[in-house]
């Protein structure tokens, strides 16, 4: 579970790194989500809802890339809430 955080959203993608292909993504641009802001309240419907898509593809266990972002703020609401989602890190 790759994370990208920018100023207006965050991003979530899936990465197979041995085969080199996305799996999934998801972010604050798709879905329900679309058009929400890079907040605490946000990150955490993201978790969920990244949490959900990678249950849907198979996905269970993960390594979490932060991606060079502190595990601090939105980015840990988001880990906790996909996490709680079902999410093994």
């Amino acid at each position: 579970m790759a994370v990208y955080r920018s100023c207006k959203h965050i991003y979530v993608q899936f990465i197979d790194d041995d085969a080199q292909v996305t799996l999934a993504a998801t972010s604050t641009q798709a879905g329900e989500l679309k058009g929400a802001s890079n907040n605490r309240e946000s990150a955490q419907k993201l978790g969920t809802l990244a949490a959900e898509v990678a249950k849907s593809k198979g996905i269970e266990t993960i390594v979490f890339d932060r991606g060079g972002f502190a595990f601090a703020g939105n980015v840990k609401v988001l880990a906790e809430s996909a996490r709680e989602g079902g999410l093994k890190f």
